[in-house]
């Protein structure tokens, strides 16, 4: 059941036009990083989940409404059977106005499946990878490989994908490492994004003291290369510098330090079909049982509701004793 075509645009109360979206099709992981979760996690049961033909349904009713990116995440995608299936039916969705779909992925199944999303209309990729010593992944991910991660960025790239390489930037955890992984992202022609850690969730600790500023970061980057300013720009929030030694960029997520959300044009849905107007507050609206009643204007009611609410920055704050939102990122998706 399709929605109507070629509608009106969603505009926020701000006048932001929101034009992506970012759609979680699952809260599960095969890691459990230490600043996103916690490591004894309950995962919600598949029958509350969204089937794939109506992240599918709804997605293309979005399309109609303007939305132009849409960005997979989780949890890790990948890990939901048949997510191939959702990848390449909006990889038919060209035609209908979309313009890009890409994933954010931990990259440990990337090398089983970087040559079918390549075929089903994906270019872009970004995979997180926190440290290049196994020993650190392990501690990180609880438990993880990054010869897994490895091999899913090389399987990536040989399929003809575009890989970022986006890295939370912790202190006292891998704040050594930045300019090791400036250059190894450069050796293999990828771009890098750091971002700083963000209080979502309860993790079984604090993050304050983990808890590094980009600010900091830039200026040990600085040392080490000529950072040049540049105009490129992605859907979503990374400010890049060109890297002149390695010909790739570096992009600086700051949602702490220096708040980006004047230029948000992006509104989050979990796998349950709630969508949320903001990363980091909790007003959202519920989805599922509208689109699978097929009540397209009750659906575009709520959607346009929540929107004209959509706050004009995030609350995050890393002092305070609880995180800003009780949900962890896997929830909301990256």
């Amino acid at each position: 059941m399709a929605g109507p075509a070629h509608q009106a645009p969603m505009i926020d109360g701000c006048g932001r036009r929101i034009d992506y979206v970012r759609i979680s099709v699952t809260d599960r992981c095969n890691l459990r990083c230490t600043y996103c979760m916690a490591e004894d996690m309950t995962f919600l049961p598949r029958r509350d989940l969204l089937t794939l033909d109506e992240i599918a349904q709804l997605a293309r009713h979005l399309v109609a409404r303007g939305v132009r990116r849409i960005r997979l995440t989780g949890g890790e995608p990948l890990v939901r059977r048949g997510v191939m299936d959702l990848v390449r039916a909006l990889g038919a969705m060209w035609s209908e106005g979309l313009e890009e779909v890409t994933l954010t992925t931990n990259g440990t199944l990337l090398a089983r499946d970087a040559r079918a999303l390549f075929a089903a209309g994906v270019r872009r990729v970004n995979v997180s990878l926190d440290t290049l010593d196994p020993a650190r992944f392990a501690l990180i991910t609880r438990g993880g490989r990054i010869s897994d991660v490895i091999a899913g960025i090389n399987a990536a790239l040989a399929a003809g994908l575009t890989v970022k390489v986006n890295m939370v930037a912790l202190k006292g955890v891998n704040d050594a490492e930045l300019v090791d992984m400036v250059r190894w992202c450069g050796e293999r022609g990828c771009d890098l994004s750091l971002i700083e850690t963000m209080p979502l969730g309860e993790i079984g600790g604090g993050r304050r003291e983990t808890f590094l500023p980009l600010s900091d970061a830039r200026a040990v980057l600085e040392d080490a290369f000529a950072l040049l300013p540049t105009t490129h720009r992605t859907a979503g929030p990374a400010r890049y510098f060109e890297i002149a030694e390695t010909g790739r960029r570096v992009g600086f997520i700051t949602p702490l330090t220096d708040n980006f959300c004047a230029a948000c044009n992006r509104i989050r849905i979990s796998a349950t079909g709630t969508v949320y107007a903001c990363l980091g507050r909790e007003e959202r609206v519920e989805l599922r049982d509208i689109l699978r009643d097929g009540r397209f204007a009750d659906l575009d009611r709520a959607l346009f509701s929540l929107l004209a609410d959509k706050p004009a920055r995030h609350d995050f704050d890393i002092d305070r004793r609880k995180p800003a939102v009780s949900r962890h990122m896997s929830v909301t998706g990256g």
